[in-house]
């Protein structure tokens, strides 16, 4: 009985240092640099569209998956005293809390709070911040993102079916905005859309894109930052992807700016005509080539392209394309440019380097302003055996290649400045002195891209030069 009683006891006691270890086991705050948080998510979206001055709140909860205690030495908004955004943690709605305790998997909750007034214009599009949390020596953070000015929002969105956008509010994309398969879009006249950053817009296979700007009223692309740093900031979002296979896109009265790319196009579905009408457009300050064609076809009046990271234009594996009342004016200085502004090649290369032919067939310049700040802008890159049918047609251009071809050169000169009037801010108008001025034919163009009448000795470029202007 005694022995029994003594058994019973030693077992007791064990239970209880046991019980007593593993508590303070799990009180002990853990200091090791490898533990991470985790969230609920790692965005945390204000989806509504505010009619008037708006105060939404959400909820974060922060998760400790760690066996032990641990301790987040601070927690604060990104933005500071200046942000849209408050949060509340356990009561305490300071601009930064410190030395927050989780027990071991266990969470916290953090109430989060945006109010915006949808109807100032200085309110940005998207209204973003972050959660910033340190913990034993590391930060993490949660993004957080609201709309702010009234518009229609499209976070990741796939159009399906022919769909017509007015201008009677702008489009703001997050994510990417596609135009599904066998879909089509129409963009009206007047019509802004704004991408964040990142965003990009993707028409598939068998769909198209119609842009109907007019003179007066143009269609704009470019990122959703519209405060002054942000104005000629390039890279601001991707650009704009026609697809493989995609069909009888046209883009008239357009401004695509601050982008990666500007439009990237690929080789055309079966359709007679051609892949990209591209008319009275200006593409200009993007970190990398402003159209990127894969063995497409083009046609193209009045456009203007300039400043750009990478190429005005950059053909790969061939195509057709024909370019009148061309202005390409590259004098980009925020890195250095690693291309001329026309890269012209009729091959591409595959996973091993090999090189992939492509006929480059019945492409044209006419009555175009090739030049830029490099020795020379013009690269016409052959691959031998496969046709490679190129013409310049009355073009100014810079480079060092004798024009001594007739059949591919003709009335074209070289090497002397247009005197754009300010290419570093972007006005590619012709000053009185250029020496392009009365140097075109009749191509089929009469008024250039401001709607002046050209005449019948037509200035090279986008632009007719007059006394007036």
């Amino acid at each position: 009985m005694i022995q029994r009683r003594y058994t019973f006891f030693i077992l007791l006691l064990a239970g209880i240092l046991i019980v007593q270890f593993s508590c303070k086991k799990k009180d002990k705050i853990d200091t090791n640099s490898s533990l991470r948080l985790s969230f609920s998510s790692d965005t945390v979206f204000f989806d509504t569209v505010f009619s008037t001055i708006g105060s939404i709140t959400q909820r974060l909860i922060v998760y400790n998956n760690n066996d032990n205690k641990v301790s987040i030495s601070q927690i604060n908004l990104a933005g500071g005293q200046a942000s849209n955004y408050r949060i509340n943690i356990d009561g305490d709605s300071s601009l930064v809390v410190s030395n927050i305790e989780i027990p071991g998997h266990d969470s916290i909750f953090i109430f989060i709070r945006v109010t915006v007034d949808p109807n100032n214009q200085n309110t940005p599009f998207v209204v973003a911040d972050s959660i910033l949390f340190s913990l034993n020596g590391n930060l993490q953070d949660v993004n957080l993102v609201a709309w702010g000015q009234n518009a229609r929002f499209m976070k990741q969105v796939t159009l399906k079916g022919n769909i017509v956008w007015d201008s009677l509010k702008p489009y703001v994309i997050y994510g990417y905005l596609q135009v599904d398969t066998s879909s089509s879009l129409l963009i009206m006249p007047g019509s802004k859309v704004y991408f964040h950053k990142y965003a990009y817009f993707a028409v598939a296979y068998d769909a198209s894109l119609k842009v109907l700007g007019n003179l007066e009223h143009p269609v704009r692309f470019q990122g959703d930052r519209l405060d002054p740093f942000y104005r000629d900031l390039p890279g601001q979002w991707f650009g704009i992807f026609f697809e493989s296979g995609s069909k009888e896109h046209e883009i008239n009265y357009a401004i695509i700016k601050n982008s990666i790319f500007g439009i990237q196009i690929g080789v055309p579905g079966i359709s007679a005509e051609p892949m990209l009408k591209l008319h009275n457009t200006i593409i200009q300050n993007t970190t990398s080539d402003a159209i990127f064609a894969y063995a497409s076809s083009i046609v193209s009046t009045n456009c203007v392209i300039g400043n750009n990271g990478g190429a005005a234009l950059w053909v790969e594996k061939g195509g057709t394309y024909d370019f009148r009342q061309l202005t390409i004016g590259n004098y980009w200085g925020n890195s250095v440019r690693f291309s001329p502004s026309l890269n012209i090649k009729n091959f591409s290369y595959d996973t091993l380097g090999n090189k992939v032919p492509g006929a480059l067939t019945n492409t044209f310049f006419g009555n175009s302003i090739i030049y830029g700040s490099e020795v020379d802008e013009v690269l016409l890159d052959q691959m031998d055996a496969v046709p490679f049918e190129i013409v310049f047609d009355h073009a100014l251009l810079r480079t060092e290649t004798p024009l001594t071809d007739p059949q591919r050169y003709i009335g074209c000169f070289a090497n002397e400045d247009p005197l754009f009037v300010d290419p570093l801010l972007y006005n590619f108008r012709i000053d009185s002195l250029s020496p392009v001025i009365d140097k075109g034919i009749q191509m089929g163009v009469p008024f250039d891209i401001e709607g002046v009448e050209r005449g019948t000795t037509p200035d090279l470029g986008a632009y007719q030069w007059i006394p007036t202007r």
